[in-house]
């Protein structure tokens, strides 16, 4: 790979934007500018990264023609229309989860994708973020457990409703619990079952703790079926204050000659910190600490800026992993409080 990727920054609404930034710096790209409408954001953005100019308005970044990549964190709604504008205007698009609030964004975006020639990547951090999940997919590849036929992520996070935006209560403008949260487990499914095509089977969300927002899912899950392996997700705004991370994020993998338990963020009465994996096969029990895994997507995204390949992910597996988790959304039956 040669060459400099230079990218801008549009939409600060969620706080995942600073280690997509940070991540590309690291791998070698360059910082133009950045826009935002809100003040403060952008404020705060700068203090952080001081290189970066800020714009009038996107469209002085759109019209850039030495800009070669976007990305951003803005409010999910308003994620599709601006990968879709990049696109149109010769640029690549690297956003957070999700990529999509609706089917109709979706199908938009795969026709300009297969017009512009230019990709439409997201950041499935608990994946490209996870020195764990990267290390399960290592061991998958090996053969460590055999073949994968079942994958089971539980995402739970904490909610902190009184420091959440408006827009986090909308179902409108963040695309439902299962469109958001649990798009990193079907990216996971997909990712670690090498499956190309996929179901759902059921789905389910509700709103069980907060009624004074009652657009708001609290709790989701939802069963996946392809011609590899099934899956379940399961994610929710319901872990305690005493826990001491954002979340238990972990993930159980069924192979046909063993098992692996990620423990991505705490090992519960165990061994300090996070990125734990633990591997049952014949042999019996191994535990890895996965510290030192070395996280690639930057590199990647940039190498596929450069010379229009598909490393950090495909294409078809973005537009697959979203399309799986809108459809669960749009199906899921509704409990509790929901409006």
């Amino acid at each position: 790979m040669s060459g400099l990727v230079r990218f801008a920054v549009v939409g600060l609404n969620h706080e995942h934007i600073y280690g997509q930034t940070r991540m590309l710096l690291e791998a070698g790209a360059e910082l133009v500018s950045f826009f935002a409408a809100e003040d403060g954001l952008s404020a705060a953005f700068q203090k952080e990264f001081p290189q970066a100019k800020r714009a009038r308005a996107q469209e002085e970044i759109l019209d850039n023609n030495a800009i070669q990549l976007i990305v951003s964190a803005a409010i999910p709604s308003e994620r599709s229309a601006l990968g879709i504008q990049a696109m149109r205007r010769g640029k690549d698009f690297f956003c957070d989860q999700p990529g999509f609030t609706t089917l109709e964004q979706l199908a938009e975006a795969r026709r300009v994708r297969a017009e512009s020639r230019r990709f439409y990547a997201i950041y499935f951090g608990e994946r490209f973020a996870s020195r764990t999940t990267l290390k399960a997919g290592e061991l998958v590849v090996s053969g460590a457990i055999g073949r994968v036929v079942q994958t089971l992520n539980l995402g739970p996070h904490q909610a902190n409703a009184a420091k959440r935006p408006g827009w986090f209560f909308k179902r409108a403008q963040c695309g439902g619990i299962l469109c958001d949260s649990a798009s990193h487990g079907v990216d996971q499914f997909l990712y670690l079952t090498h499956s190309t095509t996929a179901e759902v089977v059921a789905s389910q969300v509700g709103n069980l703790k907060f009624p004074q927002y009652p657009e708001f899912e609290d709790f989701g899950d939802m069963m996946l079926r392809s011609d590899q392996a099934t899956g379940y997700i399961r994610v929710d705004w319901h872990s305690p204050d005493g826990l001491g991370t954002w979340g238990d994020g972990r993930l159980f993998l069924l192979g046909t000659e063993g098992f692996i338990e990620a423990r991505k963020n705490c090992d519960l009465a165990g061994r300090l910190g996070a990125e734990h994996l633990f591997l049952c096969d014949k042999e019996g029990v191994r535990y890895f600490d996965c510290k030192e895994v070395k996280l690639s997507c930057g590199t990647q995204v940039l190498k596929d800026v450069l010379e229009r390949t598909e490393t950090a992910m495909s294409q078809a597996h973005v537009f697959l992993a979203s399309e799986l988790s809108l459809r669960a959304e749009a199906l899921a039956h509704r409990l509790g409080n929901l409006k």
